[in-house]
C-alpha cells in the first residue's frame, strides 16, 4: 500500500489537538467580537500584486505563486492576512470613520521558522482610522485580554518604535544605503558594524550606538533614551507614545520591556512594534504594530481628488496551533 507523505513542514492536525485549536480560536474571536471587532474572511488566493501591495515586498520571498488557468494572471497564496484586511478597508469603506476587523484563517509560507509549520492558522485584529496612540493602546489591551481569555497568561510584551530610528536617519540626513546598513547593524546590535559605515557623521554614530544599549524595563529605557538621543520633536513624540503604551500594558496585567534597536519590517511598520511572549519563556504568542499607509495603494481617489490613506494598527496570533498547546484552558 502506498504511504502518503505530506510536503516538508506541513502536518495534519488530529484529535484532540484539532478540538483544542478550535476552542482557542473561538475564545479569541469571541473576545474580539465583544470589543466591537467585525469578522472578515478574505480568500486564500489573490492576485499577487494585491497580496504584496503596501508591505514593502517584505512577504514576497514567503509567498507561493501560481498561474490562474482562467485568466493567465499570476496569483499568490496568502502568507499573511493583514494586507488583505487593509484591502478590504480601502475597497469597501468610503469615509474616514474608525473600523475594526478581526479574522481567523490559514496562511501558507514558502519557508518555515524554526520549530514551526509552513501552513499556519493566523488569528488577529486590525483597527483602521485611528491615528493616535489611543489606537495602539486599544490594540495592545485587546491582544492581552484575548490571550488571557484563551488561557495564554501571563504575558511579556517587548516593544519598540521604528519612528525613533527613522527620525534619527532624517535628523542626520543619512543616505538610503547608510540607512539600510545601519538597520542591519542594529538588528545584530553590532557597534562594530555601525562603525564600518563610513558615511555616518560622528553624532549619528553616537546616537545609533546608543540605540543598541536601549533595551530592558520600560521606565529605565525611556529615561536613558531621553538623555542619550537628540532633542527632536519626532523622537520625543515616539518616546511619549511608548510611555503611554507601556503604562497600558502594565495596567492590563502584563509585563513590558522596550528595545529601541528592534526594527522588524522597517518598510512596513511606521510606529509601535511589539512581540508578545509567554512570561519567562521564549514562546512567541503574537506580533503587531502600527502600519499607517499600508492601504494607500488600494485607496481610490474621492470626489475631491484626494487619495484616501488610512492609519492602521493591529496584531496577529501567528500560530494558533502553537498557541493552543500552551493555553491553560481545559478541553
Amino acid at each position: 500500500m502506498r504511504k502518503w507523505v505530506l510536503p516538508d513542514y506541513v502536518e495534519d492536525v488530529l484529535p484532540p489537538e484539532a478540538a483544542r485549536m478550535e476552542q482557542t480560536r473561538r475564545a479569541l474571536l469571541d473576545s474580539f467580537a465583544a470589543a466591537g471587532y467585525s469578522l472578515v474572511n478574505p480568500p486564500l488566493i489573490e492576485h499577487l500584486e494585491a497580496l504584496l501591495t503596501g508591505t514593502g515586498r517584505d512577504l514576497e520571498h514567503n509567498t507561493f505563486k501560481l498561474i490562474d488557468p482562467l485568466s493567465g494572471h499570476t496569483l499568490g497564496v496568502r502568507p499573511d492576512i493583514t494586507p488583505q484586511v487593509a484591502r478590504i478597508d480601502a475597497t469597501y469603506g468610503s469615509d474616514d470613520a474608525e473600523r475594526r476587523y478581526c479574522y481567523a484563517g490559514e496562511v501558507l509560507r514558502t519557508q518555515a521558522s524554526i520549530g514551526t509549520s509552513r501552513a499556519l492558522t493566523q488569528v488577529g485584529a486590525e483597527l483602521f482610522g485611528s491615528a493616535t496612540v489611543n489606537g495602539d493602546v486599544e490594540i495592545v489591551k485587546l491582544m492581552i485580554s484575548s490571550a488571557h481569555a484563551a488561557g495564554a497568561a501571563p504575558l511579556l510584551l517587548d516593544c519598540g518604535h521604528v519612528g525613533v530610528f527613522k527620525a534619527l536617519a532624517q535628523h542626520f540626513e543619512l543616505s538610503a544605503n547608510a540607512t539600510q546598513a545601519a538597520d542591519a547593524a542594529l538588528a545584530a546590535k553590532s557597534t562594530s558594524a555601525l562603525a564600518e559605515i563610513k558615511s555616518l557623521p560622528i553624532e549619528a554614530l553616537s546616537s545609533l550606538e546608543a540605540l543598541t544599549t536601549l533595551f530592558g524595563p520600560a521606565k529605565m529605557v525611556l529615561q536613558r533614551a531621553r538623555a542619550a538621543l537628540p532633542r527632536n520633536a519626532t523622537i520625543t513624540a515616539a518616546l511619549d507614545q511608548l510611555d503611554a503604551v507601556a503604562t497600558a500594558i502594565t495596567e492590563a496585567g502584563a509585563q513590558c520591556s522596550l528595545d529601541l534597536a528592534d526594527l522588524p519590517g522597517l518598510d512596513y511598520h511606521t510606529g509601535l512594534v511589539f512581540v508578545a511572549y509567554l512570561a519567562d519563556t521564549s514562546h512567541v504568542v503574537a506580533r503587531g504594530g502600527r502600519y499607517d499607509g499600508v492601504g494607500e495603494a488600494f485607496a481610490q481617489s474621492g470626489a475631491n481628488g484626494k487619495t484616501r490613506i488610512r492609519p492602521a494598527t493591529g496584531f496577529s496570533f501567528i500560530d494558533l496551533r502553537a498557541l493552543s498547546e500552551v493555553t491553560s484552558t481545559p478541553l
